[in-house]
């Protein structure tokens, strides 16, 4: 297996979702290369990250702007 095909495969190794076949590749793979396996944890830690955080409410001021940012760009996309 080659560093390319471990990015095309990240998604489903990372679900569980990859051929048994496949997924001993690709563990093969990253026992010799440290840059897949860094891609691969660093992956792994922003997920863990994302879906232990909380929902940190948006600033008025931001919202606000988002808010009209999204309008215009509605109305743009209308015209």
């Amino acid at each position: 297996m080659k560093c390319n095909n471990i990015i095309e495969e990240l998604t489903s190794y990372l679900d569980n979702a990859l051929d048994p076949v496949l997924r001993q590749e690709l563990e093969e793979h990253l026992k010799k290369c440290k840059k897949c396996r860094l891609v691969v944890d660093t992956c792994k830690k922003t997920i863990d990250i994302y879906c232990n955080s909380e929902p940190v409410p948006l600033p008025d001021e931001t919202r606000s702007r988002l808010h009209s940012a999204l309008r215009e760009r509605l109305q743009q996309s209308r015209r």
